[in-house]
C-alpha cells in the first residue's frame, strides 16, 4: 500500500541517519597518530566508496578485526590495514568493528569458550570467567585461568564464531545491497510512472 511504502522509506531515512551519524568521518581517521604514516594509502576516495564489492568485504573484515581483537582502538586500526589489500570499504570495516564492545564482549567471550568445548572436547569451565568478571579480577587471575585448558577451547571458539559471522555478514551484506539496489530502481520507476501520468 501506499502508507506502507511511505513507513518503509520513513524506517530507511533514519536508518540512513543513524549509520551516518555513526560511521568515522575521513577527517577522524586522519587524526589517529599511528596512522599518518600510512594515510594517504588509507584516505584513498576508492577505499571510502559505498559499491557492492567494497561494502560486503567491509563488513566481513570489521567483523573479523572486531570480534577477534576486541580491543578498544586497535580495533579500529586493525580494520583500517585489513580494509587495504582487500579495497574495503573503510567506514564499513571500521563500524562493524564496534559490534565487539564492552557490553558485547562478556557474552563473546562466553559463547567462544563453549562452542570450543563443544569443537575441540575440552571441558574449560565458563563459570570461572563469569565470576573473574563479576569480581574484577585483575590481570594475573586472569592469566593463571587462561593458562589452563581455557586457552584452546577460547581461542578455536571464537575463530569458528569469528568465521562464521564473517560469513554470514559477507552473504548478508550482499543480498542487502541487491535489495537495496532493487528498492531504488522501483522507486525511480514509482516517480517515473508517477510523471507519465501527469504527462
Amino acid at each position: 500500500s501506499v502508507e506502507g511504502a511511505r513507513m518503509n522509506r520513513k524506517r530507511l531515512r533514519k536508518l540512513r541517519a543513524w549509520w551516518t551519524s555513526h560511521l568515522p568521518t575521513r577527517e577522524q581517521i586522519e587524526q589517529i597518530g599511528w596512522l599518518r604514516p600510512v594515510a594517504h594509502v588509507v584516505l584513498a576516495s576508492d577505499l571510502w566508496r559505498f559499491h557492492r564489492r567494497s561494502v560486503p568485504r567491509g563488513v566481513a573484515i570489521g567483523l573479523v578485526v572486531g570480534i577477534f581483537l576486541m580491543i578498544p582502538g586497535i580495533q579500529i586500526i586493525g580494520a583500517v590495514l585489513v580494509s587495504l589489500p582487500f579495497r574495503a570499504n573503510v567506514p564499513i570495516a571500521v563500524a562493524m568493528t564496534f559490534l565487539s564492545n564492552p557490553l558485547t564482549t562478556p557474552f563473546i567471550l562466553l559463547a567462544s569458550i563453549e562452542v570450543g568445548n563443544w569443537l575441540l572436547g575440552l571441558h574449560a569451565d565458563a563459570s570461572t570467567l563469569r565470576q573473574l568478571y563479576q569480581n574484577h579480577a585483575n590481570l594475573s587471575e586472569y592469566a593463571r585461568w587462561l593458562f589452563s585448558d581455557a586457552a584452546p577451547a577460547l581461542l578455536g571458539g571464537l575463530v569458528l564464531i569469528t568465521l562464521v559471522a564473517a560469513t554470514i555478514g559477507y552473504f548478508g551484506a550482499i543480498l542487502l545491497w541487491r535489495w537495496w539496489i532493487a528498492h531504488k530502481w522501483r522507486h525511480r520507476r514509482a516517480h517515473l510512472d508517477d510523471d507519465n501520468d501527469l504527462d
